[in-house]
């Protein structure tokens, strides 16, 4: 069995790697938003509670009753808004209140 050393060196390099990766940027600003959009919400905001219609698919029903942590609808608006935002270089929004709040 022979072992493997890693040195500083390398270690460095995987983790600027990792880091430059805008996947995982984008990820890591979508788990915010859906973690700051639980501080103000229970419910999906894009969900109507009386028809359990979900308003980002227009019209279409709810399959999840209104739980968005786990939702891929919701997540891919968050995925959208963020590639809106990197294409017309403007910062990103830091809270879930001013994504709503803007105009894109």
């Amino acid at each position: 069995m022979s072992t493997t050393r890693v040195t500083d060196e390398d270690l460095k390099k995987a983790l600027l790697e990792k880091e430059k990766k805008p996947g995982d940027e984008k990820q890591r600003w979508v788990q915010k938003m859906i973690k700051k959009a639980k501080q103000y919400h229970k419910i999906c905001p894009y969900f109507d509670k009386r028809t359990k219609m979900c308003f980002l698919t227009l019209g279409q029903k709810c399959d999840r009753e209104g739980k968005f942590d786990v939702c891929p609808v919701f997540k891919s608006f968050l995925e959208k808004k963020y590639d809106e935002y990197k294409a017309k270089n403007l910062p990103l929004p830091l809270d879930f209140a001013d994504l709503v709040a803007s105009p894109l």
